[in-house]
C-alpha cells in the first residue's frame, strides 16, 4: 500500500495542497493523497482525526499537511497519530516576531470571495473566455496580453491560467492553415502589437497532439505541422514578436515565462 498523505484545511485546502505537492515532488515515489477541505467544526475535525488514526500501514504514520486557522481544530489534527506539517503556524509565529505585529487569523481570507481582488480575477476569467481562439477582435483594448500561435500549441490553457491564477485579462488568436499562404498579423492585432506574445511548439509534438483530436487528416499530418510552425516562427522574427517554445513545459511554466518576458506583475489572490 502507498503511504497516506492528507491535505487538510478549514478553508479550500488549496494552500495545503500546493505547498504539500511542492514538498512531495522532491521525492521519487508515489503517495495515496487525500484532500479534506472545510474542516470548520469540532465534529468534523474529530471525524477527520479518526480517519487519520486508522490510516497507519506497517508502522508508517500518515503525513498531514494542513493550513488550519482555528486553534482548537488545529490541536485536534496535530494530536492524531501522524506526522503533522502545520504551514500557517510554522511561518506565522516567526513573522509575528520579525514584524512586531500580531497575526489576525480569519477563515477564507486567502481563497475567499472577501478577497478584494476577487472581482478583478473573475472579470479576467470572463474576458479570457469571451476572447478565446479569436472569437472576437473587438475588445483588444481591454487585453493585457494577446497570445498567438498555431492551433493546439497551448494558447487556450495558457490564457485561462493567466486569468485564473494571476488575474491577467488574456486574449488569444490562432493562425490556421488557410492563413499560411500569406501569413501576416491581422490589422486588429497590429494595433496592439506591444501586447502580443507568441507560442510555438515542436512539429513532432504538434503532430501527436493533433492526431489525438483528428487522426489521419491534413490538419494533423506531419507535413502540415512542420509547415505551420515554420511559417509562424518566421512571422515572429519578422515582426519582432517575443515567443517561447511550449514543447517541454507545463502550463504553469509557460505562463511564468510569459510574465517574466513581458514584465507583467503577478497579481496574488
Amino acid at each position: 500500500m502507498l503511504r497516506k498523505v492528507f491535505y487538510i484545511s478549514d478553508g479550500t485546502a488549496i494552500t495545503a495542497e500546493v505547498l504539500g505537492h511542492a514538498v512531495l515532488s522532491q521525492f521519487d515515489t508515489k503517495f495515496d493523497q487525500i484532500t479534506i477541505p472545510f474542516v470548520e467544526s469540532i465534529d468534523k475535525a474529530q471525524e477527520v482525526a479518526s480517519q487519520i488514526n486508522t490510516s497507519t500501514y506497517e508502522d508508517e504514520l500518515p503525513l498531514v499537511f494542513h493550513s488550519i486557522v482555528d486553534e482548537t481544530i488545529r490541536e485536534i489534527i496535530n494530536s492524531t497519530d501522524c506526522l503533522p506539517y502545520d504551514f500557517l503556524n510554522t511561518f506565522v509565529a516567526p513573522l509575528e516576531k520579525q514584524l512586531g505585529l500580531k497575526a489576525e487569523p480569519t477563515l477564507h481570507r486567502t481563497h475567499g470571495i472577501a478577497n478584494k481582488a476577487y472581482s478583478a480575477r473573475i472579470d479576467a476569467i470572463n474576458y479570457s473566455l469571451d476572447n478565446d481562439d479569436g472569437i472576437s477582435l473587438k475588445h483588444l483594448d481591454d487585453a493585457e496580453i494577446i497570445l498567438v500561435g498555431v492551433s493546439r500549441c497551448g494558447k487556450t490553457p495558457s490564457s485561462l491560467y493567466l486569468a485564473m491564477q494571476f488575474g491577467i485579462a488574456t486574449a488569444n488568436y490562432p493562425f490556421i492553415c488557410q492563413d499560411m499562404d500569406y501569413l501576416e498579423l491581422p490589422k486588429e492585432l497590429k494595433a496592439h502589437k506591444h501586447k502580443i506574445f507568441g507560442l510555438t511548439i515542436d512539429p513532432n509534438r504538434l503532430h501527436d497532439i493533433r492526431s489525438q483530436r483528428r487522426a489521419n487528416s491534413q490538419y494533423s499530418s506531419m507535413r502540415q505541422c512542420r509547415m505551420e510552425v515554420k511559417e509562424v516562427e518566421m512571422l515572429y522574427r519578422k515582426e519582432r514578436i517575443p515567443y517561447i517554445d511550449t514543447t517541454n513545459y507545463s502550463v504553469e511554466e509557460i505562463t511564468a515565462k510569459i510574465l517574466d518576458v513581458t514584465g507583467h506583475k503577478r497579481k496574488m489572490f
